[in-house]
């Protein structure tokens, strides 16, 4: 594994790869290191913009403390200690699915993001208080807190460039255009970087082309429509398989402006060829990213590229785990590749992925209340999304737990259509003031879809 992320080309992105070592002894036996306390030394490395800690098992959980401290790039300033977000098993695809069963998903933190950074110094301690908390929760009823479980085995520190800015309209990000494939592919000799941008560039052409009902090949961005283009539209796509109730009152919102992939600059090369749908969308579950507050909005392009990169190559997922991103600006991010329009399967909210859709909003919002504009998307986009598929977002559905630790697997849960994670999962996010917010954003998107 370490072979093979130390051969992965700089650009576009790169993902530094530092492994853990002890920071002190073990008390009762002094030449031995002590697993409860991990880190990295203070040390330069490569431009980095995000970071976040993985171990080997993917089941194990990291009970303990986990902060850092970075090295502005443009300033040489070192930054105090902040702490990184240990929970995120909870962010996943269900088990047993291929993708949670592929040998390459690892446990991780959630991702911070610093910025343009050159230098980082990393500690991770176990407390006991935590692991008594965490056992509680899960029924084992461990009262020692002197036994303090050691630290995930296979620590080790991701740091995240995220490599350029989305090219501009008519350029590509991964290579030769899907015109040049035949001729890239056909050429005698062809080196093994010329083969990659090739598949590259099948792959843009493949994310592209599940939107071509809604944009242009290539598109940067899905348009806004109105009402009345949006039913238009509706009807159109959906001829002779709606009831006449629905023909008569679609009840879907007007579609939001979407930014593709590609305006995000997605390199397409990264996920796993092909997508996987599931039936309909009959909820939506709110996310935040937990990677914190101190981002600028012209910056969302590379934080959600670094997320990406992130989910994809350090925690071993087949693409970014949520269908759409939302920004603190309130603009929305197609997610997920497999069309926006359609019920790509995520791996966002761990046993209820299947009829589902994943929308996080950058940020951390367990102190901090979220932007108007970002809860204003949330309904502008669960208005359009949900409508597509009839469903009411100030209602309630049912879907089939594939397993939790608030839901066994099987069960049939009810849930509002428009929920936050922490109904599926026991977890702290979307974070208590953003899960606040979500009356509001039900009471909007059911009058955007004219309830």
């Amino acid at each position: 594994m370490a072979g093979r992320r130390a051969a992965e080309p700089y650009a576009p992105g790169s993902t530094q790869s530092l492994p853990l070592e002890p920071l002190s002894r073990n008390r009762a036996t002094p030449t031995a290191p002590d697993a409860h306390e991990q880190g990295v030394t203070r040390r330069p490395v490569r431009h980095f913009s995000l970071l976040g800690v993985v171990w080997d098992d993917p089941e194990a959980e990291l009970h303990g403390r986990v902060q850092v401290r970075t090295r502005a790039a443009d300033t040489g300033t070192w930054s105090g200690w902040q702490d990184v977000e240990t929970h995120n098993a909870d962010h996943a695809a269900d088990r047993g699915t291929p993708e949670s069963t592929s040998g390459r998903v690892r446990g991780a933190t959630a991702p911070l993001w610093v910025g343009d950074s050159d230098g980082v110094e990393l500690r991770v301690r176990s407390q006991p208080e935590k692991a008594e908390a965490a056992s509680a929760h899960h029924g084992t009823g461990i009262r020692n807190l002197a036994a303090a479980p050691p630290l995930p085995y296979g620590l080790r520190l991701e740091l995240v460039d995220p490599g350029d800015d989305a090219p501009p309209h008519g350029a590509s990000a991964d290579g030769p255009r899907t015109a040049d494939l035949a001729e890239t592919s056909a050429a005698a000799g062809a080196s093994a970087a010329e083969a990659s941008a090739a598949a590259g560039a099948s792959a843009a052409a493949e994310a592209s082309v599940v939107n071509a009902d809604l944009a242009p090949l290539d598109a940067t961005e899905i348009p806004a429509l109105n009402s009345a283009e949006t039913e238009q539209e509706f009807l159109a796509l959906n001829a002779g398989e709606l009831t006449e109730q629905q023909q008569a009152r679609p009840y879907v919102g007007p579609r939001p402006r979407i930014v593709t992939r590609r305006g995000w600059g997605a390199n397409e090369g990264l996920r796993e060829r092909g997508f996987r749908y599931t039936k309909k969308v009959k909820a939506a579950f709110v996310h935040h990213t937990a990677s914190g507050n101190n981002y600028r909005c012209s910056q969302v392009p590379s934080l959600i590229r670094s997320i990406y990169r992130y989910h994809v190559k350090s925690m071993g997922w087949r693409d970014i785990g949520y269908n759409f991103v939302i920004d603190k600006c309130g603009k929305i991010y197609e997610g997920r590749a497999g069309g926006v329009s359609r019920p790509v399967l995520g791996a966002h909210t761990l046993g209820f992925n299947n009829n589902s859709m994943g929308i996080a909003v950058l940020g951390s919002y367990g102190a901090k209340k979220p932007s108007s504009a970002a809860v204003k998307a949330i309904a502008r986009l669960t208005a359009w999304k949900l409508g597509l598929y009839g469903m009411n977002p100030r209602g309630k559905t049912y879907l089939k737990s594939a397993g939790s630790n608030l839901h066994r697997k099987g069960k049939k849960v009810r849930l509002n259509v428009i929920s936050g994670h922490r109904d599926g999962f026991r977890t702290s996010c979307p974070g208590r003031k953003l899960y606040g917010k979500l009356g509001s954003a039900r009471s909007n998107a059911a009058r955007y879809q004219g309830r």
